[in-house]
């Protein structure tokens, strides 16, 4: 009996941080080899990653490099000449011309969301892309029942294509509880009390400094709540830590710190390696994360993760993912988000529960479970392949 080949775009393993939709395929990848010995995956990548997930004898690496148009000029005619059972596509772009049939994740549409943040020109390939790739796939990965959402009312998507496959979290993401470790971190960002090693206290933000983020409202609530932050015991307020790389239109973000007068209130740390992210997340007092859309919000079970108290979004994706395990606002209203933290810095007891309740809906999401999914999708185009229309449905995730 033949054994089946699943391709897969490995593109963005190649990346050198991975965010967003570089860390989905990263941990996708790692999880379906983790569960799947037996089929034979042939991953196309685009230039040599430096960090590769552990891989087992069934999965074979193919670099396929080329600078520009990669997908449509590379990857496309590659698999239609190697003619795989299926191919999968982590992130977004289905080439052109290609093998069928075709498995695709589309993470958000965050290009119509927030059209300013992207030229005319990208948010027309964008538009493009999305189109085609609901079109040529034969079924499509949504991330968060939002984003299925979006997809159906957006596009006129059929439903029955559409599968719901959340994000895993993975077992990297747990409390630091050496105390020394954690301020260790703190003091290589600039956040312990001058002259000792004692951790000054702070809210954190951790993701891109971009205004989809909703950065410049979280700047005035931080500023309005200032008068109410003061805590038993510490002089002076809270930081406010925006840490992350620096996007599109980060300019006003940092010019509103200024019409603020916040000062040294507010620090850019810039982007946090993974090696920090755990004790950075444990010493927070608060984690704030009031996006105005997310596809999915990987950020916030992170922090639930770590025992960060969460305050975060009413908007898109955000309150599927949280649960109760954080303190929802509407990010529209700056004084609704301004009250949100002054009732995390001066409640312990709300923080306490926030902790506990983060925890065990963090514990929910796992990279096992996605994929599982995610095979059962694959091997259902596989069974299907030689057939006229779409796949058998497939459940929806319990989350």
């Amino acid at each position: 009996m033949k054994v089946p080949t699943i391709a897969v775009d490995a593109s963005r393993l190649s990346a050198t941080h991975r965010t967003g939709t570089e860390r989905y395929s990263y941990e996708v990848i790692a999880a379906l080899a983790q569960l799947d010995q037996w089929h034979h995956y042939l991953l196309y990548t685009n230039g040599i990653p430096v960090d590769l997930p552990p891989l087992g004898a069934n999965f074979g690496l193919r670099d396929i490099p080329l600078r520009r148009l990669w997908t449509h000029a590379r990857l496309g005619p590659t698999t239609l000449i190697k003619q795989p059972d299926v191919l999968f596509v982590p992130a977004h772009v289905v080439p052109l011309v290609a093998a069928r049939p075709s498995v695709v994740t589309i993470h958000d549409l965050g290009y119509l969301a927030f059209p300013e943040a992207h030229t005319a020109r990208r948010r027309l390939e964008l538009a493009l892309t999305t189109r085609w790739s609901l079109r040529a796939a034969r079924q499509v990965i949504a991330i968060s029942q939002a984003t299925r959402a979006d997809l159906v009312r957006t596009y006129g998507a059929d439903p029955s294509r559409i599968h719901v496959v959340p994000h895993g979290l993975s077992k990297a993401f747990q409390p630091v509880d050496d105390p020394a470790q954690v301020a260790a971190t703190c003091a290589r960002y600039n956040l312990l009390v001058p002259g000792t090693h004692q951790i000054r206290p702070y809210l954190l933000y951790l993701g891109t400094i971009q205004p989809r983020k909703n950065l410049v409202r979280l700047l005035d609530a931080f500023a309005r709540a200032l008068p109410h932050l003061a805590q038993p015991g510490v002089s002076g307020p809270p930081l406010l830590v925006l840490a992350g790389q620096r996007g599109w239109l980060s300019e006003a973000i940092e010019r509103r710190v200024t019409e603020l007068d916040l000062g040294e209130l507010v620090r850019f740390p810039g982007y946090v390696p993974d090696g920090d992210l755990n004790a950075l997340l444990t010493g927070a007092t608060a984690f704030l994360f009031p996006s105005l859309y997310e596809g999915f919000g990987m950020p916030v079970l992170e922090a639930m993760a770590c025992g960060a108290p969460v305050l975060t979004s009413t908007s898109s994706a955000l309150p599927e993912v949280a649960g109760d395990g954080a303190l929802l606002v509407d990010p529209t209203a700056t004084e609704a988000m301004a009250a949100g933290i002054v009732q995390l810095v001066q409640d312990s007891a709300l923080r306490a529960s926030l902790r506990e309740r983060g925890f065990a809906r963090a514990a929910t999401f796992t990279w096992q479970a996605t994929a599982q999914a995610t095979q059962q999708i694959l091997l259902e185009c596989i069974k299907e392949g030689g057939k006229s229309g779409s796949c058998m449905r497939i459940s929806k995730s319990r989350h």
